[in-house]
C-alpha cells in the first residue's frame, strides 16, 4: 500500500472519527427528548418540559456541528477514493442520498419546530415533533449503516461488463443481514452517550449546587435510559455483532481477540498485548473457552487464529484493531456497573447524599464518545485490507493521481479548521451548561401542560433536593 493510500485513510479516519463525537450524541438525544416529553404530558410535571427545552438546545448545536464536520466525507469519496467510487458508487451513492433527501431534512425541520413552534402549535404537535426529530435522526443512521453494512457483507448487486458493480436489488442492500445487529449496536450506544451526557450535565449541576430541582430529572431519565442501554448493548446487539463477525469475518474476530493459533475451546481475553512478529499474545489473562461459547454456542468449538489465513487477508493493523475493540468492550463493561450501581442508590435513596457517586457520574461523561469511536475504528480496521470485503482491496480503491503531499496539505487544513470548530462547540456547551435550563421557584414542582415554568431559582440558592454539602 503506498504513502498517498495510507495517508488518505488517515484523513479518513481523523474526519470521520470527529465527525462522529456529534451524531452518537444528537442521536441519543433525540431519544431522550421524547422520553421527557412523554414524561411532562404524563405526569403534568413542567420540570421534565424545561429539562426538553434544554436538551433541544444541545442537540441543536450538535447537529449543526454534525452537519458542518459531516459535508466532508462525501467529498472525500471523489478526492481520494476515486477507484472505489468509480467502482462501486451506483451502490453506495444510493443509500447515501437517501440519508440526505430523507432523514436530513426530516430531522432539520422538526428540530426547528420542536424549538420554535411550542406555542404556536400546542403540546400535541410538540411531542409529534420530537418523535419525528427522533425518527429522522435514526433514520439517518440507519442509511449510513446500510452503506457501511453493504462494504462488510455486499449484497444486491450486479457486475456490469466494465467490471463496475451495479445495484440489481435495492431492498437487498437495505435489508442486509448485517445491518440489522450493526444499526441496534449503533442506536444503542447513541442512547449511551445521550444518557451519560444528561447524567453528567445532572452531577454537575448537583456538584456545584446549581438547578439543583431540575438536576434529579436529569439523573433519574439518563441512569435509567442509560442502564437498559448499556444492557441492550451487550446483549442481544452486542452478541448479534459478535456472531456475524465470528460467521462471516473470522479473521477479524482473531485479530481483535489477539488469536494467532487456531484453538478448540478458545478463551475470551481479558489483558494481553498482541505480538505480531512472533505470533503471540503476551503476558495474557485468559478466561478458558468463554469465546468458543459466546461464538458458537459451545465450549470446545474450534476458533480459527491469524495463522490460518493468508498473510493478503489478515488486517494489516492487528495491535490497533485488538486495543481498539478491548477499549470498546471494557468500558461498555464499565458503563454497565455504573449506570447499575447509579440505579441502586437511587432506589435505596442514597444517590443524592453521596457526592462521590456524582463525580462518578460526571468523569464518566467522555467516555462513551471514547467508546463510541473504538467501535467503528474496530469495524473499519478489522475491514482491512479490504475496502469492499472479499472483492475490492483498500489500495485499489484510492485515487491514484492524489499525491502524498496533497493529502497531507488537506489533512493539516482538516486538523485546523476542525480545531477551530471544536473549540467553538466547547464554547457553545459552555455557555448553555452556564446558563442552564430554566428553573422553578421553590415548592413549585407541579405544573399544568401550558405552564412553561420560566420563573428563576430561589435568590437563596437552597436546593430543593437534598444534596451532601
Amino acid at each position: 500500500m503506498d504513502l498517498s493510500t495510507l495517508l488518505s485513510r488517515a484523513q479518513f479516519a481523523f474526519t470521520i472519527g470527529f465527525h462522529y463525537l456529534f451524531p452518537q450524541l444528537s442521536m441519543g438525544l433525540a431519544f431522550l427528548l421524547v422520553v421527557l416529553k412523554v414524561l411532562y404530558l404524563w405526569k403534568k410535571d413542567d420540570k421534565y418540559n424545561i429539562a426538553a427545552r434544554f436538551w433541544a438546545r444541545i442537540l441543536a448545536i450538535t447537529f449543526i456541528m454534525g452537519v458542518v464536520t459531516g459535508l466532508p466525507q462525501e467529498f472525500q469519496f471523489g478526492t481520494n477514493w476515486a477507484r472505489f467510487s468509480v467502482y462501486a458508487g451506483d451502490i453506495i451513492a444510493q443509500t447515501i442520498a437517501m440519508e440526505g433527501t430523507f432523514a436530513f431534512f426530516l430531522e432539520s425541520a422538526f428540530l426547528g419546530v420542536f424549538l420554535f413552534g411550542e406555542d404556536a402549535f400546542g403540546q400535541k404537535i410538540h411531542l409529534l415533533s420530537a418523535i419525528m426529530l427522533w425518527i429522522g435522526t435514526w433514520a439517518s443512521g440507519a442509511f449510513i449503516i446500510a452503506s457501511n453494512a453493504w462494504m462488510q457483507h455486499p449484497v444486491g448487486y450486479m457486475v456490469a461488463s466494465n467490471g463496475r458493480l451495479h445495484i440489481s436489488n435495492y431492498w437487498a442492500v437495505l435489508t442486509n443481514p448485517w445491518t440489522g445487529p450493526q444499526y441496534m449496536h449503533t442506536m444503542s450506544a447513541a442512547v449511551i452517550t445521550g444518557a451519560f451526557g444528561m447524567t453528567g450535565m445532572g452531577a454537575y449541576y448537583l456538584l456545584s449546587h446549581k438547578h439543583v430541582n431540575l438536576a434529579p430529572v436529569f439523573i433519574r431519565v439518563g441512569v435509567i435510559a442509560g442502564l437498559i442501554a448499556s444492557a441492550f448493548q451487550i446483549f442481544p446487539s452486542g452478541d448479534l455483532e459478535g456472531r456475524q463477525v465470528a460467521f462471516n469475518q473470522p479473521v477479524k474476530l482473531a485479530a481483535m481477540e489477539g488469536l494467532f493459533q487456531t484453538e478448540k475451546g478458545a478463551g475470551i481475553v481479558i489483558i494481553g498485548q498482541p505480538n505480531t512478529a512472533k505470533g503471540t499474545l503476551d503476558n495474557p489473562i485468559i478466561v478458558p473457552n468463554v469465546l468458543s461459547l459466546l461464538t458458537y454456542r459451545r465450549w470446545s468449538a474450534q476458533v480459527k487464529g491469524l495463522l490460518a489465513f493468508p498473510a493478503d487477508q489478515r488486517p494489516d493493523t492487528v495491535a490497533l484493531l485488538y486495543y481498539t475493540y478491548h477499549i470498546m468492550v471494557g468500558l461498555g463493561t464499565i458503563f454497565l456497573a455504573i449506570m447499575g450501581l447509579s440505579l441502586l442508590l437511587l432506589w435505596r435513596g442514597w444517590f443524592f447524599k453521596l457526592r462521590w457517586m456524582h463525580w462518578i457520574l460526571f468523569l464518566a461523561t467522555p467516555f462513551p464518545f471514547i467508546a463510541n469511536i473504538a467501535g467503528w475504528f474496530t469495524t473499519e480496521l478489522g475491514r482491512q485490507p479490504w475496502i469492499v470485503y472479499g472483492m475490492l482491496h483498500t489500495a485499489q480503491g484510492s485515487s491514484t493521481n492524489v499525491s502524498s503531499g496533497n493529502v497531507i496539505f488537506t489533512l493539516l487544513g482538516f486538523a485546523g479548521m476542525y480545531l477551530l470548530l471544536g473549540l467553538l462547540y466547547v464554547t457553545l456547551i459552555v455557555y448553555e451548561t452556564g446558563k442552564g435550563p430554566a428553573t422553578l421557584p421553590t415548592g413549585k414542582d407541579q405544573g399544568g401542560p401550558h405552564d412553561h415554568g420560566n420563573a428563576q431559582e430561589p435568590k437563596t440558592g437552597e436546593p430543593t433536593t437534598p444534596v451532601a454539602k
